[in-house]
């Protein structure tokens, strides 16, 4: 897991690690460091909780059964302050009729059974997104 997490963010990850249990803290935190992330150990709730205000804390490794984690502060750590902006109804379209024929190799009769819609209106959304010049 974290030789891909390295992988995909290409840099080291600060992780919050808390948890009671010794021997599985002591041996995820080095396991942690041998990939170059930078674990942070925090040994009750509270203090878990106050390291999650911190900045730069990248992921959080959290034994739910920990007692005093401040549950509402968890969540408003993970939670945006506002929500994202939906994405436009055509381009989700799009990258999905997009993915669905790269799934078929090309097919569009095939592409269009599974998306459930006439051969004629695939061909016609394909037009319009400009795929057919992919």
């Amino acid at each position: 897991m974290t030789t891909s997490m390295t992988m995909a963010t290409g840099r080291s990850l600060s992780i919050l690690i808390a948890s009671e249990r010794e021997t599985l803290t002591r041996a995820l935190a080095e396991a942690l460091r041998a990939q170059g992330h930078q674990p942070l150990v925090q040994e009750t709730g509270a203090a878990a909780s106050d390291a999650l205000g911190a900045p730069g804390v990248d992921a959080v490794v959290l034994d739910t059964d920990l007692p005093g984690v401040d549950w509402d502060r968890l969540r408003s750590a993970f939670t945006p302050d506002r929500p994202a902006v939906p994405e436009p109804l055509d381009s989700v379209e799009r990258r999905h009729i997009a993915a669905t024929l790269r799934f078929t190799g090309g097919n569009r009769r095939n592409a269009a059974q599974l998306l459930g819609i006439a051969r004629s209106t695939l061909l016609a959304k394909i037009r319009k997104y400009g795929l057919d010049r992919e």
